[in-house]
This record gives structure tokens, C-alpha cells and sequence, in this order.
């Protein structure tokens, strides 16, 4: 059976504001669609970030979070120019891995929904258990802005 933890969706999501740039579309002006996993990305870093962690942080440590899963799901394009929201949730919290969801909109149109699942590694890319301290982080609301 695999350790699930509970999660308070209150507590677990973040907002994040981005445009997007001329470099990220095709030459219709269209999102490329491999630019939103790199928005999914961008919300997952500043997700850890609102909590006080940085990956730099935990890699110092011989903590590593590679994505070994990811999906999306694409609902309306994306333009050039357009102020776009990232919502970052973590989703579920197990053992050795963990998955954020993201819905990505612009007002409040829903462009794209996805997922990631990350999977704790240490140095010698071995999976590893969730250590206590990451564990608790990954459980907190947000602490700065």
C-alpha cells in the first residue's frame, strides 16, 4: 500500500501571474505547447519558493526532485502577450514522490490543466524516502507572498 498523506486544498495552492513572451509562440502567435510544461514548471518553483524552499537548497543537501511523470491537457491556446495565471496545488504527498497539479488561465478562461509527479532522489539517483523536514515543508501554507 502506498503512504498517502491528506491534503488541506486550502492550504496547498499558489497563484502565480506571467506573460507570455513573443519567443514562446509559433507565427501565428499561438503558445508553442512545450512552453506549458515550462509554465507548470515556473509555478512549481514558485510554489516551493511562497514556502521558504528553494531547489538549490535541497540539492545542496542531496535532495533531488526530478519529474519522471507530467500531462497536460489542453483547452484553449494561449497567445502572445497574454497575462496568464498559474495555479500550483500540490496534489499528493507519498513516500518517495510527490504531484502538483496546475491549472493555467487567462481571466477566467481555463487554457490547460495538468500534473507532475516528482520523485525523491538523492545524489547517486537513488529513490528515497521523503525526508521529515521536506515532508513538512511540502505541508505548509504559504509563508511569504
Amino acid at each position: 500500500m502506498i503512504n498517502q498523506v491528506p491534503i488541506d486544498p486550502t492550504k496547498h495552492a499558489s497563484l502565480m501571474e506571467m506573460r507570455v513572451r513573443f519567443c514562446e509562440t509559433d507565427l501565428m502567435g499561438i503558445v508553442h505547447h512545450s512552453n506549458y510544461l515550462v509554465y507548470f514548471e515556473a509555478g512549481r518553483v514558485e510554489w516551493l519558493r511562497r514556502r521558504g524552499v528553494t531547489y538549490a537548497s535541497w540539492a545542496a543537501r542531496g535532495i533531488h526532485l526530478p519529474v519522471v511523470e507530467a500531462n497536460v491537457r489542453y483547452r484553449v491556446p494561449a497567445r502572445f502577450d497574454d497575462l496568464l495565471v498559474v495555479e500550483t496545488a500540490l496534489g499528493e504527498l507519498r513516500a518517495a514522490s510527490v504531484r502538483f497539479d496546475y491549472t493555467l488561465r487567462r481571466g477566467d478562461v481555463v487554457l490547460a490543466t495538468g500534473a507532475t509527479r516528482l520523485a525523491c532522489i538523492d545524489d547517486a539517483h537513488a529513490i528515497r524516502r521523503i525526508p521529515a523536514e521536506v515532508h513538512d515543508v511540502l505541508l505548509l501554507g504559504e509563508t511569504e507572498p
